[in-house]
């Protein structure tokens, strides 16, 4: 029996779309939470590294009351729109953006608090506004942690299986990710086949872990190259 690579090429088409998501939200929230104190604070926090420690049951069923048919948001998009994201590959991007949207967002926020406040200050007495200080000073001061997160969230994307699992489903060509393969291989007997992606899984995992550790002793030792 011919080896189904699709879930390998859908896991990293829906990883590179939960990420990219995933940035674009992160980032500029991060930016904000990381320099500004308000009330409230503390509790946006708390909402937004949620999914780090729920149970990814809990946060697919969470997506599934918000993106099922009977939905709020699953009702504007098939009204206005004529989508259904609930077991299409897209619900799994979402998903998977959920789950590692946390990973990201922590890296993002750790590096903007690390950057020196008083060139963000003399930036603003040149006459720059908040959003030119930002996007010239801040985040290129805090690249290193976006590349960090950007590769954590991506390998989290790639791993994702409980949520992926409630909102997407296990459809062979459509909506089997990698993890989904392993777990429904192994369940009937497809040894072989879960022992190839579990590899593909493993070596990847290893690439991502090494890459960081290298990366972050490169940087300890030479941090004006960071």
């Amino acid at each position: 029996m011919a080896m189904d690579y699709s879930p390998i090429f859908l896991s990293i088409k829906v990883a590179l779309v939960a990420v990219s998501a995933v940035v674009c939200f992160a980032v500029p929230l991060a930016g904000f939470m990381g320099k500004r104190d308000f009330p409230g604070k503390d509790v946006l926090e708390a909402v937004f590294t949620l999914p780090l420690v729920l149970p990814p049951s809990v946060i697919g069923f969470v997506l599934l009351l918000l993106f099922g048919k009977n939905g709020p948001l699953g009702i504007v998009l098939y009204n206005w729109f004529h989508v259904r994201l609930i077991f299409t590959w897209w619900g799994a991007a979402i998903a998977s953006a959920v789950v590692s949207f946390p990973l990201m967002y922590q890296s993002v926020k750790a590096a903007v608090e690390a950057v020196d406040p008083n060139l963000e200050n003399a930036a603003r007495t040149l006459g720059a506004g908040e959003l030119r200080v930002f996007w010239t000073i801040t985040l290129p001061l805090a690249w290193t942690g976006v590349i960090a997160g950007l590769i954590l969230a991506f390998a989290r994307s790639l791993g994702e299986f409980g949520a992926t699992l409630m909102v997407a489903g296990n459809i062979p060509g459509k909506t089997q990710t990698m993890p989904l393969a392993v777990y429904f291989a192994s369940e009937s007997g497809q040894t072989n086949t879960a022992a190839i992606l579990v590899t593909v899984m493993t070596l990847f995992s290893f690439i991502v872990i090494f890459g960081m550790n290298r990366w972050s002793k490169k940087r300890q030792r030479n941090p004006e190259r960071g």
